[in-house]
């Protein structure tokens, strides 16, 4: 620690070094839902996709069979299989004991459509679920499945599971020292199909089948159940109780001080009461029971993106990022400490104040038109002006005044320990993506970031915090201070089991924006198009953060801008990246559209503002039902070629430098 200290005094100069551009490697697809299907019809306009390699398995394999041998297969496993559908919040971990094994996970939309109406068209009607991404390879191939307890599983697992809900996302993994790893997970929708959002949070736990002393290439391979740690108050559109944001962590390095334990935090939002406190729970037996949660963020009442961190003594960090919207608090970092296996927390610290890149616009929602044949149309919208601002903007009931179409962002912060350092026991590492000092600037529309028509550029910073002493070992400062370009959803790694910590940070950066402006959302131009605007950046650090070599992950920019959620109208990008490490071996997962089709809404009568850019391929009719008086009514049909590629949302990977 006091060598850092006088590394980081020398080095206040210091600008960061960025390397050469490229991917380490060839990027791997975790989510081969792309299998050219043998009997089931996909619908019209179904391709042959690129995207999957020949080496890849074919499509998603039931945890039962992966486990056990034994064949077992379901209309949702199926379907998954052929989808071309959506993935994103990815997380990848590395197993501590042989890092060979990677399991990555991600909201997984690929059973979606296993349903079909009368006319055989297919359905929304189908679960999204957490992915469970096996690779023996060191990433590079995986063979993808989905958690047990999703609806229409009838495996000998499904038992197991003991879920109350419809639907699962915000992924979360950690591994302990025994071949074990556990999936987080928020959990919402109500199997009856009502609007109650259900709000649990649980973990599911995967062993290795030949127990601890088995081989580690079978480690976190057997599913063997799922504990919920908090369930919400199953109230409509999310009032009541909802749980959300999670964060997992256990302790894998068997210094005889909480050795195997599990560590669970969440964000609980509590329906009108216009607060949101951060939860905690710890699981002593592998995850089987988890103790009573309780509340750690007082005195904030505004927060969210909760991360857990275990240093080499064994003590566990929390860190949560403030919000200074309307609770009298500023922007900031905050974080706990626990010396005693997460049994009690000192109360929240503030790290750091930051400008907030936030995106956000106002709402001008706008009528879908009536297809080009038909009567009249019951839009069904509130034509009042809209209030308060909206943090993704699109078409129809998406749209915003600026005209501008784009994914919801916010400072977030990561954070992460060395587990194996005993050298510097309290170091806790950090990486945020906040707007850079001094890049405010008016953005001439109702577009901000922060603040409704004020805009500015992210940068991703790190610091390090030493959390006995309560203060900066290194200050925050950039990774990588880009001219050109965004910055967002950094991720950082430490775990070092030999030598010198080397850390480990991916993000997702935009300097590739042939658009790119501070008063524009990313890959948005100034005449409304949309661009291939992200790639993912990888960077490595030997000396505690003070320099980082910074490098292209992905091989392919792609465009985060495709309107492919609520029916086909707004971008959805999910709210984070993640790597992982075990020494010098370092892995990082993304969300992807480099195999998004693109097309034509028909249901844009007169094209809008991002000329067909932002839209992608859908085939939709006109549909006619009775009305009053003897009357029609004319709607469109939803989408009836969901698997032809215009949803094609994808998981990648690859290591980082």
């Amino acid at each position: 620690m006091k060598r850092l200290t006088a590394l980081a005094a020398l080095c206040v100069a210091m600008v960061t070094v960025a390397g050469a551009t490229g991917a380490p490697g060839a990027d791997v697809r975790l989510t081969n839902d792309c299998v050219v299907p043998a009997t089931a019809d996909p619908g019209p306009g179904y391709l042959v996709p690129p995207g999957c390699p020949a080496s890849s398995p074919p499509g998603y394999v039931s945890s039962y069979t992966l486990a056990t041998g034994q064949p077992y297969t379901d209309g949702v496993l199926r379907e998954c299989s052929i989808a071309h559908g959506r993935q994103n919040e990815p997380a990848v971990e590395a197993d501590p004991r042989n890092p060979s094994v990677l399991i990555g996970s991600s909201n997984d939309y690929c059973g979606v459509y296993v349903g079909r109406d009368t006319a055989g068209n297919p359905i929304a009607t189908g679960p999204i679920w957490l992915g469970y991404y096996r690779s023996e390879t060191a990433g590079a191939s995986f063979v993808s499945s989905l958690v047990p307890g999703y609806p229409g599983d009838t495996s000998p697992f499904a038992a197991l599971a003991q879920i109350r809900t419809a639907s699962a996302g915000d992924p979360v993994i950690a591994w302990d020292a025994e071949g074990r790893v556990f999936l987080g997970s928020e959990s919402s929708d109500d199997p009856a199909g009502t609007k109650k959002t259900f709000g649990d949070v649980w973990v599911a736990r995967y062993e290795n089948p030949a127990g601890p002393g088995g081989p580690t290439l079978q480690d976190g391979k057997r599913y063997t159940g799922t504990t919920t740690v908090s369930q919400g108050s199953s109230a409509p559109n999310l009032l009541g109780v909802f749980n959300d944001k999670t964060a997992i962590a256990a302790d894998h390095n068997t210094d005889g001080r909480c050795d195997n334990d599990v560590y669970f935090a969440y964000s609980r939002f509590s329906g009108n009461a216009g607060s949101v406190g951060l939860y905690f729970s710890r699981s002593t037996d592998h995850g089987v029971t988890f103790t009573q949660p309780f509340k750690l963020s007082q005195p904030v009442r505004d927060l969210q993106f909760g991360d857990i961190a275990i240093t080499g003594n064994s003590d566990v960090y929390i860190t949560f990022r403030g919000f200074a919207r309307s609770s009298g608090q500023p922007d900031a970092i905050y974080i706990a400490r626990s010396t005693d296996c997460g049994q009690t927390f000192t109360p929240v610290q503030l790290v750091t104040t930051f400008i907030r890149y936030d995106a956000s616009d106002v709402p001008a929602p706008e009528a879908t038109p009536p297809p080009p044949a038909g009567g009249p149309v019951d839009v069904g919208m509130d034509e009042d002006a809209p209030t308060g601002t909206a943090r993704d903007c699109g078409d129809f009931d998406s749209a915003c005044k600026s005209g501008y179409t784009f994914f919801r962002r916010d400072t977030q912060v990561r954070s992460t320990a060395n587990q194996f350092d005993r050298a510097n026991p309290d170091l806790v590492y950090l990486v945020y993506d906040p707007s850079k000092p001094g890049t405010e600037t008016p953005t001439g529309t109702t577009y901000g970031s922060i603040d409704l028509g004020i805009g500015s550029q992210s940068g991703i910073y790190y610091a390090a915090w030493n959390g006995a002493g309560g203060a900066f070992v290194v200050p925050p400062r950039l990774i990588d201070n880009q001219a050109v370009g965004h910055q967002l959803f950094p991720d950082i790694s430490a775990d070092t089991p030999t030598g010198p910590t080397v850390l480990h940070a991916i993000w997702w950066d935009s300097r590739n924006d042939s658009c790119y402006s501070p008063t524009r959302p990313i890959g948005n131009c100034a005449d409304g198009k949309t661009t291939a605007s992200l790639d993912a950046w990888g960077a490595a650090s030997t000396n505690g953060g003070l320099t980082w070599t910074s490098q292209r992950m992905s091989d392919v920019t792609s465009n985060p801008n495709y309107e492919q959620f609520s029916d086909r109208t707004v971008p959805f990008a999910g709210d984070y990246l993640w790597v992982t490490q075990v020494g010098s071996f370092a892995y990082g997962t993304w969300t992807d559209w480099r195999d998004t089709r693109q097309g034509a809404d028909p249901r844009e009568v007169t094209e809008d503002e991002d000329a067909k850019t932002a839209d992608v391929y859908q085939c939709r009719v006109a549909v006619t039902s009775p009305g009053k008086k003897g009357t029609t009514t004319s709607t469109w049909s939803g989408d009836r070629c969901p698997h032809s590629g215009g949803i094609d949302q994808n998981i990648y990977g690859d290591q980082t430098p």
